[in-house]
């Protein structure tokens, strides 16, 4: 599932970096008018007084170098102060927080933008979105997080809209609508800055539209590059043709590749090393796949693209010929490791469908795939030559015979994923990956579908149950030379925030329940928890001010699991929801205890 689907559209259908501390020198930018460059972003991770991306820079490894919060003190971590977002739009809250210049810049639900005072937590701006009736987002309201770059504050909106703010006021500066909402399209994702350029992604892989990547101008918002993800379409450059993607028909049938799906709906990251940005394409559309036989390019996949351009330099495609909604859309993080005895540039991907993947990030090129959840009933590993999973053929939803649903099957994970949308950390200090996933599983079963636009696009229908007595949700240390899970932790309630490390040896995350959690980065012990009131869906933060070390988080549940849940969503119906941006601290006193 991609970004948001509302109710009523339900009921309708460093070397450097690691020395760094509160009691080094760590280097902070240049606070004053000109605002961040496209060069402090790609620095962002050696900035510790600042977080001025989306994952703790482009990489979007979510680790951080501060040691002064540390699995021996985390116990002592304390409020600073809770600001409210305030009004009757509180549902899904996923957005990661931005640090500049002593404000705090969050994206609420509903295209939403605060600016908080970072010492205070008074509220110092307010944007709100004026979105029109007809939006069709699939999975909620959410919005994921913003850019800054100089004096703007960049976001996408339910609308299919990019619009930059001044970061000081909160006035419009420009606004770009990207494609068209009543075709089915959204954006919820957080922009990426690269060169200049914001870089993003659309949702509404359900409503067989095409999906697309676009770098636009920081300062004007005029498009410089489109390129399509879906075999046939044409991708531009400064306004003119520039390639078609893949080769017309080459995994399409006929015109289906005109609604083939392949939402970029939860954005990219960037890898200076390479010069490549790293974007996830999402389902097919339909999700009954006997309606479009072949691999069904470039859905379900991880592409690398010239940021100059906009060009795909590779490709890999994590489930080919998708029928069960498993996306490949799922970040992709650069990082460096040894294996078997070879220093390599590597990149890992948590995939929806339960894999955790290790590429080659300069060719894209297949290293491994292991088994991060309980079971996966749809394949039996991948194959190490040619990167490819092993199907179960008899896993596969039944195509419908006239007007009578398909066979029903049982599959694992369900189509919500062994890992959603919500983002996992690299830690270089452990070397581990930290991914939230959830075990579960779902009987689904296909029917008939003809495309309408701005219709839901499916063919499918599906109940999701647990597969586990214990918990669907679960915390897992992965290590990727050996693909062998390290630790984990077992959550009742399905995880769906994002994941925190740091080289103090801790890693954060929320719950449902409305915890945040700090753990032992090297063992699992849970060493402190914060009830916040309201279920913890977004991705934590830390950095240093005035001598402390801070963390926050937004506390608000929501997003798709209480939209398409089902009997696993009745589980958890009394978690109340919320609209808050919890901010804590380490005193100067607890420091070093």
């Amino acid at each position: 599932m991609k970004g948001n689907m509302t109710r009523g559209w339900i009921g309708a259908s460093l070397a450097a970096i690691a020395m760094v501390g509160l009691g080094a020198s760590a280097p902070v930018l240049a606070q004053n008018a000109a605002g961040p460059t496209s060069q402090d972003i790609v620095n962002d991770a050696s900035t510790p007084g600042d977080v001025i991306s989306y994952g703790l820079g482009p990489q979007a490894q979510r680790f951080s170098a501060l040691t002064t919060l540390n699995a021996s003190n985390v116990k002592k971590l304390v409020p600073a102060f809770a600001s409210s977002l305030g009004g009757e739009k509180q549902r899904g809250q996923e957005s990661q927080p931005l640090v500049y210049d002593g404000t705090i810049y969050v994206t609420g639900s509903y295209s939403r933008v605060f600016a908080f005072d970072s010492r205070t937590g008074e509220k110092k701006w307010e944007y709100d979105a004026r979105l029109p009736d007809g939006i069709m987002p699939c999975c909620d309201v959410v919005n994921r997080g913003a850019a800054i770059h100089g004096d703007k504050i960049i976001f996408a909106t339910l609308d299919a809209h990019l619009i930059a703010l001044n970061r000081h006021t909160g006035k419009v500066i420009w606004n770009k609508t990207i494609a068209d909402y009543q075709a089915g399209y959204s954006a919820t994702a957080a922009p990426l800055i690269v060169n200049d350029m914001v870089v993003f992604g659309n949702s509404g892989g359900e409503f067989g539209i095409t999906g697309a990547i676009q770098a636009r101008d920081v300062n004007t918002g005029e498009l410089i590059w489109e390129r399509p993800t879906i075999e046939g379409n044409i991708g531009t450059l400064h306004g003119q043709p520039n390639g078609m993607t893949g080769k017309l028909n080459a995994t399409w049938v006929g015109d289906q590749w005109k609604t083939g799906g392949g939402a970029t709906w939860l954005g990219g990251t960037y890898d200076p090393d390479t010069n490549l940005i790293y974007m996830g394409t999402g389902n097919p559309g339909p999700w009954n796949s006997h309606l479009r036989p072949g691999d069904n390019l470039y859905t379900s996949s991880t592409l690398a693209i010239d940021p100059a351009t906009g060009v795909i330099k590779w490709h890999y495609q994590t489930t080919p010929h998708d029928g069960w909604d498993f996306d490949g859309v799922n970040e992709f993080i650069p990082f460096d490791a040894t294996i078997n005895g070879k220093a390599m540039k590597l990149g890992a991907k948590a995939d929806r469908n339960g894999y955790f993947f290790v590429l080659d990030r300069t060719t894209g090129k297949f290293v491994s795939a292991n088994k991060f959840v309980l079971q996966t009933t749809w394949a039996d590993g991948y194959n190490a030559k040619t990167g490819r999973p092993n199907f179960i053929d008899a896993n596969r939803p039944g195509a419908p015979e006239g007007a009578e649903k398909g066979k029903s099957v049982f599959a694992s994970p369900s189509f919500l994923g062994g890992k959603n949308w919500m983002p996992m950390a690299h830690s270089k200090q452990t070397g581990l990956f930290y991914i939230p996933s959830n075990d579960w599983g779902m009987d689904i079963w296909n029917e008939p579908i003809a495309y309408k636009k701005g219709a839901a696009y499916l063919g499918a229908e599906f109940t999701i149950r647990p597969i586990a007595p214990d918990h669907i949700g679960a915390l897992r240390a992965m290590d990727p030379t050996t693909g062998k899970i390290v630790w984990e932790y077992k959550n009742k309630a399905p995880l769906w925030g994002g994941v925190l490390t740091t080289a103090g040896n801790l890693v954060f995350t929320g719950t449902p329940e409305g915890y945040l959690k700090a753990f032992d980065a090297k063992t699992g012990e849970e060493l402190w928890k914060f009830q916040t009131g309201s279920g913890v869906v977004g991705s934590p933060i830390t950095w240093v001010q005035d001598g402390e070390q801070y963390v926050a988080v937004m506390s608000g549940w929501g997003g798709a699991v209480p939209l398409w849940g089902g009997e696993v969503a009745k589980t958890f119906k009394e978690i109340s929801q919320g609209g808050s941006l919890w901010v804590f601290k380490l005193p100067k006193e607890a420091a070093g205890n």
